[in-house]
């Protein structure tokens, strides 16, 4: 395979911006703001992760989605876990990470027809490099003056508990299927292996690393990974890297770059010797 360069979709939603920043071309005059950029394989192909930027200016949703299983027992091909990867936050922004307390579903029922889930998700300020991985099932919500990257399983698959009032559908009764009504507790937490590979997210349905500093080589025979440039440049093969992009590689491609990059790539381990230097 020749290394691919994931193509960028800009995707309107009432809460984004205009101006979304990092380097992303502003809302044309007239059109709804830019709340998403999606990196899609060309052709049409989906792979197995997704990657996004989410540029927000209001509260999103309060939200959750199935798990493999449920999401396949109704055509799905996968469900959604997601990593969040804080770039910039605005002072006092926050996100929603599960509830402050477990309670019956018929409670939660109760509270997102009346909008009290708002008050009963458990907020918290975020910062740049904050890094966080929802497995299928937490309830969840952005809050607005946030960018961030968004790794996930590639499906398009959300149920809306709760949405301020907005004139958008809701799938309550789908999302109390599927939503876990308690606390959120970090799946993991990041720890750093002998080769300096930060890995921020592993355990569930896919890992996630950190690969900062000077590197020169190839992904491990047999690898392949979602690769996410947040800082400095270099090249994947002959074709020029930069924050702004995201590439799908392997083993074929030689990766020479300085600076901060995302490693993503499906499974609950972390590849062992992933990174095969040829410095």
């Amino acid at each position: 395979m020749t290394p691919v360069q994931l193509v960028p979709r800009s995707v309107a939603k009432v809460w984004g911006r205009r101006q979304p920043g990092f380097g992303f071309a502003q809302a044309a005059s007239g059109d709804d703001p830019i709340g998403e950029i999606w990196f899609e394989e060309p052709d049409h192909r989906s792979g197995a992760l997704l990657v996004k930027y989410l540029f927000t200016s209001e509260r999103l949703s309060v939200q959750v989605h199935p798990d493999d299983a449920e999401a396949r027992a109704l055509g799905h091909p996968r469900g959604k876990d997601e990593c969040w990867v804080i770039l910039k936050a605005e002072p006092g922004a926050q996100i929603g990470l599960g509830l402050k307390a477990a309670v019956a579903i018929d409670t939660l029922r109760l509270a997102a027809l009346d909008g009290t889930i708002e008050t009963m998700l458990d907020w918290r300020e975020v910062s740049p490099g904050d890094v966080y991985y929802l497995p299928a099932g937490t309830i969840h919500a952005i809050g607005a003056g946030i960018t961030l990257i968004e790794i996930q399983q590639n499906v398009d698959l959300t149920y809306r508990m709760y949405d301020y009032g907005r004139p958008r559908a809701l799938h309550l009764e789908a999302a109390l299927r599927v939503a876990r009504p308690e606390p959120w507790q970090a799946p993991t937490q990041p720890y750093v292996l002998a080769d300096a590979r930060r890995i921020v997210a592993d355990g569930h349905k896919f890992v996630v690393e950190q690969w900062s500093g000077a590197r020169a080589g190839t992904l491990a025979p047999g690898t392949a990974a979602w690769i996410v440039p947040l800082s400095g440049h270099g090249r994947i093969g002959d074709a020029p890297v930069e924050p702004g992009q995201a590439w799908l590689a392997d083993e074929q491609h030689s990766l020479d770059y300085n600076g901060e990059l995302l490693v993503a790539y499906p499974g609950s381990k972390v590849t062992e010797g992933l990174w095969v230097s040829s410095r």
